[in-house]
């Protein structure tokens, strides 16, 4: 299709027989912190110090660390736990949490790029092949080439950078600092939106199978495709795979300069009113040092609107990081 990156390959090819998520999921009250927080313990600390010690008696740029270099068995046990969860558990995990205080930023980044890499290997998350992704407050307002994650604006329930070709597996924020009020994180699972859109919203769930135009947020090359078109939901060797961004299908029809149709319309809104029922989902803030991985084809993740410090020296601050097992390091959006 002109004009357009297509992605209708992915569409289920039988709308009559759409696979149930029924025994998948889970909801509010199935979880409690100890699903999700993988604790740091001493021997995994001690192999951070170690790890620190050696960068600094050997130099090398961030980008060229990777986790062979380093002698660290608790840490891969407590990055595995991680992994495990997200794959097989709640769909998010929080690793529980680096000596901030003890190390400059810079040297935490650098463990953090690092162990990063036993989620699945690190991608770039711009067009500018950017590949640490500064999450914080620049002043800019959200619109066309501006990505939510740079203001301050409530983000609702979504999957990061859903309008890709190949959309990140997991997506990781180590907290430099929270907000002073607001910008917390609250996880869905899309297996139980999926089940709860078959019970309330069939007809809306078929609509939702296939192709609609996302929003590329201006992450391409001078007059490139400034829309995708995928659909919402698919399935992959049995599991639940999301593109997931009511809002940013709504701006793709703004970019695109098309009208949605009516069924489309009804589907995003039936969609925003199941994530925002509160049975579906968990809040849980992230915390200075705390690392969060999460599902990024399973789980839907909201960012709740915030207020800075008047210090600019500790404004909420987090690094982004996108793993990505197949496709290569470049970004692919």
């Amino acid at each position: 299709m002109d004009g357009i990156i297509d992605l209708t390959f992915e569409a289920h090819s039988d709308l009559d027989n759409i696979p149930t998520a029924a025994g998948r999921g889970w909801l509010a009250a199935d979880l409690s912190d100890a699903d999700w927080t993988v604790p740091l313990n001493d021997a995994a600390i001690e192999e951070v110090r170690g790890m620190v010690r050696a960068m600094r008696a050997s130099p090398l740029p961030t980008l060229l660390r990777h986790p062979g270099q380093f002698d660290i068995p608790h840490l891969t046990a407590a990055y595995a736990a991680a992994k495990a969860i997200c794959d097989t558990g709640a769909g998010f995990a929080v690793l529980d949490r680096l000596p901030m205080a003890e190390f400059e930023i810079d040297e935490m980044v650098d463990i953090y790029w690092t162990l990063g890499q036993l989620m699945a290997p690190n991608v770039a998350q711009k067009w500018d092949g950017t590949m640490i992704y500064d999450v914080t407050d620049t002043g800019k307002k959200y619109g066309y080439g501006v990505r939510g994650s740079t203001t301050n604006v409530e983000l609702v329930f979504h999957t990061d950078n859903a309008f890709a070709i190949r959309v990140p597996d997991y997506v990781g924020l180590l907290c430099r600092h929270p907000a002073k009020q607001g910008g917390l994180s609250r996880f869905c699972s899309l297996y139980t939106v999926h089940l709860r859109m078959e019970q309330q919203y069939p007809d809306a769930l078929r609509r939702l199978y296939q192709p609609m135009h996302f929003d590329r947020q201006a992450e391409h090359a001078a007059g490139d495709a400034k829309t995708s078109f995928a659909p919402f939901f698919t399935w992959s060797r049995g599991n639940l795979r999301c593109r997931a961004n009511s809002s940013l299908v709504r701006k793709g029809y703004a970019v695109h300069d098309s009208e949605m149709d009516q069924e489309l319309v009804e589907a995003l809104g039936a969609i925003d009113e199941v994530t925002s029922s509160q049975d579906l989902w968990i809040e849980a803030p992230l915390e200075r040092g705390q690392i969060q991985y999460l599902n990024n084809h399973e789980l839907g993740h909201y960012r709740s609107e915030f207020e800075d410090s008047d210090d600019a020296a500790t404004k909420r601050h987090l690094y982004r990081l996108w793993h990505r097992a197949d496709g290569g390091i470049n970004y692919d959006g």
